[in-house]
């Protein structure tokens, strides 16, 4: 079970501060060099800083109290959040850097310029977009309690934030050493040719990155069970000598750490005047189970049978 804490939202803050001092850095080299990377590596930040604005603004959202319109709550306004940022990373960041590089690299009459200043820019970047990156792998370690390996806890995690936050971050991170190689081999060979194509390779990166989230953010937004352990532990709530039979139990994540659960139980007969009771102290149990959850539990009892279908 994931560990509660900000759900990534330290990484956001923390990102956006990266990316804003980075974004300023890549524009004011841009604006003397000319480079097309430094141009598309200076999308691709102020991208990023929209695309933490609204994770901010998706986390707000989702801590509204519960009200008769939304009887669930809004956790899942992190997940729709979350679905807009991959799109932006995608057309505003990816879409649009490799169109602007397209038309350099067939057109290569443009020119780097202040060659040492660009390559000082990119460091620069590269030191903060690091430091960024590792406040990312922190909270990774603080929600990864079962020791997953990364990418599998990337794919099982249902803290949308720290997943994009880590993506970001790490494009960002190989998005520089591109610019760095390609305005390197420029200025070595005298081609810009290799400015140009560095910034197609930094489009193709963000557009890849963001299919892959998009991917995620769906699943997440229409709705995804618990993990395999956690149902685990929800099924034995339910292993107990009042009830008879489990015939069935669903679970959906509303949010990283709101879960609806929905069981149908069949109870012995000589335990069904206490019903009510039963089901309260199963509720108890599991809410104790997991004190990191915010959990929406209904319970009604039936009888087995042997043909039930879902």
């Amino acid at each position: 079970m994931e560990k509660e804490n900000k759900g990534g939202m330290m990484s956001v803050i923390a990102a956006l501060g990266a990316n804003i001092l980075v974004a300023i850095s890549k524009f004011v080299g841009f604006a003397i060099s000319g480079s097309v990377a430094m141009l598309n590596e200076s999308i691709h930040s102020v991208v990023d800083c929209g695309n933490e604005l609204l994770l901010l603004v998706g986390d707000k959202q989702a801590g509204k109290e519960i009200t008769e319109r939304h009887p669930f709550g809004q956790a899942r306004a992190k997940y729709f959040y979350s679905l807009v940022v991959a799109m932006m990373l995608f057309f505003a960041g990816g879409a649009l850097g490799i169109m602007e590089a397209t038309e350099k690299l067939f057109h290569p009459e443009h020119e780097v310029g202040s060659i040492w200043l660009v390559v000082g820019i990119l460091l620069f970047g590269l030191v903060v977009e690091c430091v960024s990156l590792s406040v990312a792998f922190k909270e990774i370690r603080e929600l990864n309690t079962d020791h997953q390996p990364l990418f599998r806890f990337l794919r099982d995690s249902r803290h949308s934030e720290i997943i994009i936050i880590f993506a970001e971050d790490s494009c960002a991170v190989v998005g520089l050493l591109i610019a760095l190689a390609g305005t390197l081999l420029s200025y070595i060979t005298g081609n810009p040719f290799y400015d140009a194509l560095s910034g197609v390779f930094i489009g193709l990166l963000l557009c890849v990155a963001a299919l892959f989230l998009a991917r995620e953010f769906y699943g997440l937004l229409i709705g995804e069970s618990v993990t395999d352990k956690d149902l685990t532990v929800i099924k034995q709530s339910f292993d107990r000598k009042d009830i008879s039979q489990l015939i069935n139990v669903k679970t959906v994540h509303l949010g990283p750490t709101d879960i609806l659960v929905t069981a149908k139980i069949d109870v012995k007969s000589e335990f069904e005047p206490q019903s009510a009771e039963l089901i309260n102290d199963i509720e108890h149990n599991m809410r104790a189970a997991f004190p990191a959850y915010h959990i929406f539990i209904y319970i009604e009892t039936d009888k087995y049978r042997p043909d039930y279908t879902r």
